[in-house]
């Protein structure tokens, strides 16, 4: 059952990263005409928030794996307490997704990162002139660039594969 729910969690990532592979390639819509900047620009907007959605569905879907695992076959916990409530502190996924929550630069920390960013309208910039000028550390938001997602893609699929791994053996 929970080799299912790890199909599931490769399949969000497969698509992910197609996404992300589109990022690549320019998009041609006939051959006479190249796609214009603002319609490139929206085509690479929709794949980077698209390949986030999908990381974040896998992530959840993680969630429900690690669940099944642990033999809890109707509940779907959508976050770390959740699962640990679920099936307790103890187990080595959950002590090793909290040090994953934890650790500043991690995967899950992205994730997070990406999703909060993601579920937030954008701040408001102030316009700049030669009066409001003032030399502040400007926060940028989670890196979204393909590399860095990918980079996470990779870590939440090992992380998945090692744990189907893991409980196959039995």
């Amino acid at each position: 059952m929970a080799s299912q729910w790890h199909s599931m969690v490769s399949q969000k990532l497969f698509l992910a990263r197609t996404l992300l592979g589109q990022l690549d390639r320019p998009a041609v819509q006939n051959e006479e005409q190249p796609p214009n900047e603002a319609e490139q620009a929206l085509r690479r907007e929709a794949a980077i928030q698209g390949s986030i959605e999908l990381l974040l569905r896998s992530r959840r879907l993680l969630l429900v794996m690690v669940a099944r695992l642990y033999q809890k076959k109707s509940e779907e916990p959508t976050t770390l307490a959740e699962l640990a409530s679920l099936i307790g502190s103890e187990p080595n996924e959950v002590n090793r997704l909290r040090e994953l929550e934890q650790r500043s630069g991690s995967w899950w920390n992205h994730l997070e990162q990406l999703e909060n960013s993601q579920s937030r309208p954008p701040a408001t910039r102030k316009t700049v002139s030669a009066e409001n000028i003032i030399a502040v550390s400007a926060d940028s938001g989670p890196d979204r660039s393909a590399a860095a997602l990918l980079k996470t893609l990779n870590a939440v699929k090992h992380f998945a594969d090692d744990l189907e791994e893991q409980h196959s053996e039995w």
